[in-house]
């Protein structure tokens, strides 16, 4: 197969001699955005991110496999894909370790308030805090039950947390006490002290929760972003935020980014807002490689 290998892989120029020996020919695109090294005609197989953003899935007309290094589909026309036949792989699996510690991070932060701590010891302030809380007992809600949020249903059922899910497609797992339809979300959301978005980003799913969704929620609970920043509408999250001191948001996604600065989200006390870092571990590149590569063993040259 004629591979076109992105930077978004970071393994990919080591991986070329193995590549080859499947019997693969490969060239390497180190930005996406950039000119292509070769006539889109020659690539039959794709290894890459958002490289359909920059050069339209129509102008390779004998494409017959992409390998995303991401989880998500979100970024290439799936309607296209799935017409042409094309076969596509995901790095499912590959992203959930750290994102789901990145998830337990961020809860404690917020329960133990350590941005608080952090602020007094730069200002040499001894100052106790007596509104301190803690996992046990808390319901947690992971609205999406894949990979990612399988992994945080782990975690947090260590804490001695209840953990319920909520998925398109629901199925019984240990890792959570009941795993419900999307159907039942306004149900569960008024009994959730911690929601936990790792859902993919569809058009069931844009827009997931907005202002009616946020007001049917604890005044004091914990929304936390890790799937696609669409999923939420900011807009309303910013102002409910403002409305209501108590309610903590953290967002590691959004609907543009960069956020923009003028984006009210950066304003809010009571929003912790990372740059779509939660992904990063050290051991991504090992696990990447491999699943990479596995599916490249099995598909035909």
């Amino acid at each position: 197969m004629n591979l076109l290998l992105t930077g978004a892989w970071q393994g990919a120029l080591s991986a070329i001699p193995q590549i080859e020996t499947m019997g693969h020919k490969a060239v390497f695109l180190p930005q996406e955005r950039d000119p292509l090294p070769c006539d889109p005609a020659w690539v039959e197989g794709v290894v890459c991110n958002g490289l359909f953003l920059h050069h339209p899935i129509e102008d390779f007309p004998n494409l017959r496999f992409i390998q995303l290094t991401s989880a998500g589909y979100d970024r290439v026309p799936m309607d296209f894909v799935q017409a042409r036949g094309i076969e596509i792989r995901n790095a499912r699996g590959v992203y959930s370790a750290p994102m789901a510690e990145f998830a337990v991070a961020c809860v404690l932060q917020i329960y133990k308030q350590l941005p608080f701590f952090r602020e007094n010891q730069k200002a040499r302030v001894w100052e106790k805090r007596r509104d301190l809380r803690e996992l046990t007992g808390k319901t947690v809600l992971i609205v999406g039950c894949g990979s990612v949020g399988t992994e945080c249903a782990r975690r947090f059922r260590a804490f001695d947390a209840r953990v319920l899910g909520v998925d398109l497609f629901p199925r019984t797992d240990a890792g959570y006490e009941r795993m419900h339809p999307l159907t039942a979300l306004d149900e569960l959301l008024p009994a959730a002290d911690v929601v936990i978005l790792t859902v993919p980003l569809t058009e069931q799913t844009r827009g997931l929760i907005g202002s009616v969704r946020l007001a049917a929620m604890k005044p004091d609970a914990v929304l936390l972003n890790l799937s696609r920043g669409a999923v939420i509408d900011e807009p309303s999250l910013a102002a409910h935020l403002q409305a209501n001191p108590s309610f903590t948001a953290s967002l590691d996604v959004f609907e543009s980014e960069p956020l923009n600065e003028s984006s009210p989200l950066w304003a809010c006390p009571n929003a912790i807002l990372t740059p779509h870092n939660s992904f990063v571990g050290e051991n991504d590149s090992v696990r990447l490689n491999a699943v990479v590569l596995q599916n490249l063993a099995s598909v035909g040259t």
